[in-house]
């Protein structure tokens, strides 16, 4: 059953434009409820996901940097209690790198938190207003080092592709950043989410994103620098030294079983997705009412399970084995991706094979949606 659990704080100090995730203002956290609910819903997920000991917990959101020490103390040993710990869990909290967060970074250490995702999103104070963050560059980069004081493993983000971006402004901020000398990277291509301010933006003129191609060649000099720093991508987003990949998100990239408490988390185990209520108000009702903050729980059908673990295992350098999945779902493997297909991809050297294994190139990468458009056919799978 689950091996890695996903705890999710809805609560930020300011909704940032570009963001789709499930993050809320509130002027006012009653803690002591949370804390009840978020309780409350781990022992019941517990229930029925138990069985094996973690070897991940992920506190998402959200600024879960902006919970009590205390909070993320009991949670944790709560966590520990009800599944066990493997011996070297990984046990991550994302933050923001505010001067009051920031303060906090013992205090988390001192609970349990031994990695932190630290959201920089850019090196430049003009870009990070545009961005909507709180913090400016040199905030920024002072949290970096009171989180690089106080934690084994951190990582930060990026967001790069931005509007009218050049190479040369990418290559000077990143260079900066690989210098800093952290284990972790994720470095995203600013994407227009649905539902955001900045899609009303781009909607109303206010300003055009990136052309593709631009965004492409931003990429490919991401791929080089970093790999020559010593940082390649293991996900098409994601860059490490060997062994400091996130193992968290690498449960769910090799569609691994995982437990998701709080408000409009996700999970999946046993064949079953999970999707708690989304509104802070609704969960906690929620949980009060029936002891969980469960919406919604589906049985995946057999195709679709499979389809999904070969979307998220492509996204990744390592591949995957189409063999092991076959097993897995009792299906021939042949089934399982369109052999003319992947032989036109093979000669065009946007995909790699050997043996029963798969993975996308370093060429293919940045059109990995196109490829898997072409690779992985639902109906296939069911043929």
């Amino acid at each position: 059953m689950a091996r890695a659990l996903y705890i999710h704080w809805p609560f930020c100090e300011k909704k940032c434009p570009y963001c789709d995730f499930n993050s809320h203002v509130r002027a006012d956290v009653d803690v002591a409820a949370w804390e009840a609910a978020l309780l409350a819903d781990m022992r019941a997920e517990a229930q029925v996901a138990g069985g094996e000991g973690l070897t991940s917990i992920f506190f998402g959101g959200g600024t879960p940097s902006l919970m009590p020490p205390a909070l993320v103390e009991r949670l944790i040993g709560e966590a520990e209690v009800l599944w066990g710990f493997d011996p070297d869990i990984e046990i991550t909290l994302e933050a923001n790198p505010s001067s009051v967060e920031a303060a906090n970074f013992a205090g988390l250490a001192g609970a349990g938190v031994n990695r932190v995702s630290l959201g920089v999103q850019s090196l430049e104070n003009k870009t990070l207003q545009w961005l909507g963050r709180l913090h400016g560059a040199h905030e920024g980069l002072a949290a970096l080092e009171v989180a690089q004081r106080h934690f084994a493993r951190v990582s930060f983000d990026l967001i790069y592709a931005l509007p009218d971006q050049t190479p040369d402004q990418w290559e000077r901020q990143l260079a900066s950043a690989l210098a800093l000398g952290t284990s972790h990277l994720s470095l995203y291509q600013l994407t227009i989410e649905p539902a955001t301010r900045f899609e009303t933006d781009v909607r109303r003129g206010v300003f055009a994103p990136l052309d593709d191609d631009e965004a492409a060649e931003l990429y490919t000099l991401t791929q080089e620098m970093t790999a020559a720093a010593g940082v390649p991508a293991y996900e098409i987003s994601n860059h490490a030294r060997s062994g400091q990949e996130s193992r968290h998100n690498l449960t769910y990239w090799r569609y691994q079983d995982y437990a998701g408490i709080g408000p409009g988390a996700h999970g999946r185990r046993g064949g079953f997705s999970t999707t708690r209520h989304r509104k802070p108000e609704n969960y906690l009702e929620a949980v009060k009412a029936r002891g969980h903050g469960i919406q919604e729980q589906r049985l995946l059908p057999a195709n679709e399970q499979l389809s999904e673990a070969l979307l998220m295992g492509l996204r990744l350098v390592e591949g995957l084995d189409l063999g092991a999945l076959a097993t897995r779902y009792n299906v021939p493997v042949e089934r399982l991706i369109h052999e003319q297909k992947r032989e036109h991809l093979k000669q065009l050297e946007l995909i790699w094979t050997e043996g029963t294994r798969i993975g996308v190139t370093a060429k293919g990468l940045p059109v990995l949606d196109a490829i898997l458009a072409e690779l992985v056919d639902e109906a296939l799978v069911l043929a």
